[in-house]
């Protein structure tokens, strides 16, 4: 079992819900303990089908490439949260409370405007966290991660990020955390693609 693995790929696959918590701290907008939960089910469930695509996929390749190609997968999309990062800060477009402006204020969650976001605001923010870790479960299937382990992985995770991202989120870290954890999740992912192809 790659248990090091999965714990990258967890880590990861969670970082927006820690940026994102950390801009509803800033924010004052609580996340229930129910919705906590409810969004970390939504992504382990998001992880679950993103990796059972990885292992169909897996089937109609040789085992002697499958490693490799899951591997570049990882690379390709570590890389790519990487550039973009870069190619934010280079025009000046990069800002963290702009970024996530649209989950913070839009009526899609805090619809009434309670600084609470309860079950029913929760799923809409759930799935919008979840999408963009579909690639990620799929090249990280292919390399062979335990697709039961790395999912209840996430679901722990998912909860503890936004956790820490609230309270991180009342104190002056807020804002150093909040820009470099794109940067890190793109690092991330590009090392455990690395550390896949020599395992």
């Amino acid at each position: 079992m790659h248990v090091i693995s999965s714990l990258l790929f967890s880590i990861s696959a969670n970082i927006d819900n820690f940026t994102v918590a950390i801009a509803y701290g800033i924010k004052k907008i609580r996340i229930g303990i129910l919705s906590n939960i409810l969004i970390a089910l939504v992504s382990g469930i998001g992880t679950f089908l993103s990796m059972s695509i990885g292992l169909l996929i897996n089937r109609f390749l040789p085992t002697n490439i499958s490693n490799i190609v899951g591997s570049l997968i990882l690379i390709m999309l570590g890389l790519w949260f990487i550039l973009d990062y870069y190619k934010k800060r280079k025009t000046d477009t990069f800002n963290f409370k702009n970024n996530y402006e649209i989950l913070i204020n839009s009526k899609i969650t805090d619809m009434d405007n309670s600084k609470y976001i309860d079950m029913k605001e929760s799923i809409i923010l759930a799935f919008g966290l979840t999408i963009n870790n579909l690639g990620l479960g799929i090249g990280a299937s292919i390399t062979g991660l335990n697709i039961y382990f790395t999912t209840l992985l996430t679901i722990i995770f998912s909860l503890l990020s936004i956790l820490l991202g609230f309270m991180l989120g009342n104190t002056y870290l807020a804002k150093i955390f909040g820009n470099y954890a794109p940067l890190v999740s793109g690092i991330l992912i590009v090392f455990l693609g690395i550390y896949e192809i020599f395992i």
